[in-house]
């Protein structure tokens, strides 16, 4: 078997070592045909660094790495282009994004066979590009990866990151104005940043990140795991991989991480790879901030606008989920105006490591969370509502009651409704929230394989079952051959628990 390229980002290194690499160079001939300058935005740890080394290669005129893939014959391999690469994927503190891009461009110039003069980094980054094409007679390519590195980093202070920003946006200024020395650039990232706010006045920045033709540029496809993973993947059941780890969408095949893939065949247990790769907690920070409605991620409908960009100053958490990989394209509707996208968590490694996330925020059960889970998880399989009100009242009996006060969002009555949503959502389990139909909107729908909850939440008031029987919340899942189960719940505000705990069976 061929070994797994985990953590390889460089091509050439693959190619040598005889990894297994699943051929993009269809896509990369596409681009360097066709466009000129091109942004791609996907997750971290999706192959966007291999990608874009791959193209450097391909440049660089270096053939021998190609053979066997689709480019080798397709290619004219007489071609050779002078390559600029620059990696923000080092630079952490914001006061050294500009002597941390001196360091790059020397390296550039090192590498290139020229010397800099210059000292400000605008005139440093102009200076290279323009020495390159004199000395090598050439049009210069220039590759940047992770371009927005430096801003989200400090995504959680606006201000730091502003001024990030700014930095980023005279580096990048600099490739309109040397647009006569250049042959192709290619930008990749997590965020996609208006172009007004950061690619000022780069009007031919086309950006591929949700064109179905690039759809699979970066990530595999389920076909990979079946034929070129297959030594690998041949005693595995298919659909719990599937279920683990595919589902990202960028409108071509739904796709796996590759982070996720190699690290399973690599230690053969399904575990949280990808997410435990990253920082998190970063995103709960922002989440609270805002006093964000965490059973909102299960049923969110946003126009093209949010999908497509956010600013900093304007953030809109549903852009951040869906850049940083924690939801994904659902469906599209084609709208008179335009598209809307119906977004979701993509799978059940990102579904249960974000709900046990949540639920640690909301109520510092890291101890207690597991037993708390598997006690809900029973009593729902079993049908058995009075342990499930018990189980719950011991649950919001346990939460520390600083953890209600210590920051806003123990204030409101989302509170509750956040705190069973996640704990449900961390169990696996399909569910709807905030469930819409002709008789109304129902809190939250649990759909079991053979029974469903309709479940209806209220603060200090025993409405709650009788607003699900009046409105006929259930009357859509009648016919369906499973068993309906109503529960209305209501909260005490003094208390911080359940006051009442009412339900019903419905007989179909």
């Amino acid at each position: 078997m061929k070994a797994l390229p985990i953590g390889i980002q460089t091509f050439s290194k693959i190619r040598e070592g005889d990894y297994l690499y699943i051929d993009k160079t269809k896509e990369a001939l596409d681009l360097i045909k066709n466009y000129e300058y091109v942004f791609l935005s996907r997750p971290r740890r999706f192959g966007k660094s291999l990608f874009l080394d791959t193209l450097k290669n391909i440049f660089e005129g270096n053939k021998k790495f190609f053979e066997g893939l689709y480019i080798y014959d397709k290619y004219d391999w007489s071609q050779k282009y002078p390559v600029v690469k620059i990696d923000w994927r080092s630079t952490t503190k914001i006061d050294e994004i500009i002597i941390d891009f001196k360091r790059i461009l020397k390296e550039n110039a090192l590498n290139l066979g020229i010397t800099l003069e210059e000292d400000e980094y605008t005139n440093q980054f102009r200076e290279l590009i323009q020495k390159v094409y004199k000395k090598y007679n050439q049009k210069v390519v220039v590759l940047i990866d992770e371009y927005d590195k430096p801003i989200l980093d400090h995504i959680s202070n606006i201000e730091v990151a502003k001024g990030a920003r700014e930095i980023l946006r005279r580096v990048y200024t600099e490739l309109k104005a040397n647009d006569a020395y250049l042959r192709f650039v290619f930008l990749t990232g997590i965020s996609k940043f208006s172009k007004a706010s950061i690619f000022s006045g780069l009007n031919n920045l086309e950006d591929i990140s949700l064109n179905p033709d690039f759809g699979n540029i970066c990530g595999y496809t389920h076909e990979n795991i079946k034929n070129e993973f297959f030594e690998y993947s041949k005693d595995y059941d298919l659909e719990k991989i599937k279920e683990w780890y595919n589902g990202y969408y960028f409108l071509k095949d739904r796709i796996y991480n590759p982070f996720d893939i190699l690290k399973l065949f690599k230690y053969k247990r399904f575990k949280n790879y990808w997410w435990e790769s990253g920082q998190a907690y970063s995103l709960i920070e922002l989440l609270k901030s805002r006093n964000y409605y965490f059973p909102k991620i299960a049923n969110i409908r946003v126009d093209e606008r949010v999908i497509e960009s956010f600013d900093i100053e304007k953030l809109k958490i549903e852009s951040l989920l869906f850049q940083t990989g924690y939801l994904t394209i659902k469906n599209v509707y084609e709208k008179r105006l335009g598209y809307e996208y119906e977004l979701k968590i993509p799978n059940l490694e990102v579904q249960v490591s974000l709900s046990n996330l949540i639920i640690d925020y909301l109520t510092n059960q890291t101890t207690l969370r597991l037993d708390f889970e598997d006690k809900i998880y029973e009593a729902l399989l079993q049908s058995n509502l009075n342990t499930l009100k018990e189980t719950l009242q011991a649950l919001f009996a346990s939460i520390p009651y600083n953890n209600y006060v210590k920051n806003e969002i123990g204030e409101y009555e989302g509170y509750y409704a956040s705190v069973l949503f996640s704990y449900f959502y961390a169990l696996g389990i399909d569910l709807i929230a905030e469930d819409v139909n002709s008789y109304g909107r129902i809190d939250l729908t649990l759909l079991l394989e053979d029974k469903i909850y309709i479940i209806e939440f209220k603060v200090d008031s025993n409405e709650a079952l009788k607003q699900i029987k009046e409105k006929g919340y259930f009357k859509k899942y009648l016919n369906k051959n499973k068993k309906i189960y109503l529960v209305g719940i209501t909260f005490d505000s003094k208390t911080k628990n359940i006051k009442s705990f009412e339900w019903e069976r419905v007989e179909n």
